[in-house]
């Protein structure tokens, strides 16, 4: 007889990988991801992971057929709804962790987002997010990122440099003209705000999204320089 109980996390899977541990667990209903220790999303709602989609197609106008480039797939809430809306011309998600990338394809986290896998429009990349867009050749209308708890919160101290004047500048190097940067983050960071605006991004602005407990999740957004 199992003894797992809803106070109870049980771990579905837990690796090793080239940025330490992360693991998967279910907590009653919901599934949560955990990486070296630090909680970072679960399934039980999804509604700023959405906004972050929604708040760079509205920012893009009337574009037609825009490529987004999703900055870490998670529990895939924001992948889903990007393969929900017909605008998007091609959707592709870079994330650097395979466990995550297996829990999609054939695990747990399937049935959250196998429709979006099999979109023709999908391509999921294994790389990290930082060398990708300073490396890649390709480029994009917009970038929806969420690879941290946000730019003061990150995972691994790496992390740090995607929202140093440096890390964006790599990320408006990937953007076409008027294309669209838009970050997550658990909690609003006007420093942020200010390096973006440093940075040349134009329109920056902070939205805020309303949540159980706590304080808002943040989108921070800004149209890129040049």
């Amino acid at each position: 007889m199992s003894t797992t109980s809803y106070d109870t996390p049980e771990v579905l899977d837990r690796r090793e990988g080239p940025h330490g541990e992360v693991v998967l667990r279910r907590h009653g209903a919901l599934l949560q991801i955990i990486a070296n220790g630090c909680f970072l999303m679960d399934t039980s709602d999804g509604r700023s992971e959405r906004r972050l989609v929604d708040v760079a197609a509205e920012a893009l106008g009337e574009r037609t057929a825009p490529h987004v480039l999703i900055g870490g797939l998670g529990v895939g809430f924001s992948l889903a709804h990007a393969a929900a809306d017909p605008r998007w011309g091609r959707i592709t998600v870079v994330e650097r962790e395979r466990a995550i990338i297996d829990w999609h394809r054939d695990g747990p986290l399937a049935p959250l987002s196998a429709g979006a896998l099999a979109d023709p429009r999908t391509d999921i990349v294994e790389a990290d997010l930082i060398a990708y867009v300073n490396e890649t050749s390709a480029t994009y209308d917009a970038l929806c990122l969420d690879i941290d708890n946000g730019p003061d919160w990150t995972v691994t101290e790496g992390n740090d440099g995607l929202y140093s004047p440096a890390g964006l500048a790599g990320c408006a190097r990937v953007l076409r003209p008027g294309g669209v940067l838009a970050v997550w983050s658990a909690r609003p960071s006007p420093e942020f705000e200010e390096t973006l605006c440093n940075a040349g991004f134009q329109q920056v602005r902070t939205e805020e999204i309303p949540v159980a407990r706590g304080v808002p999740d943040v989108v921070h957004v800004g149209v890129g320089p040049g």
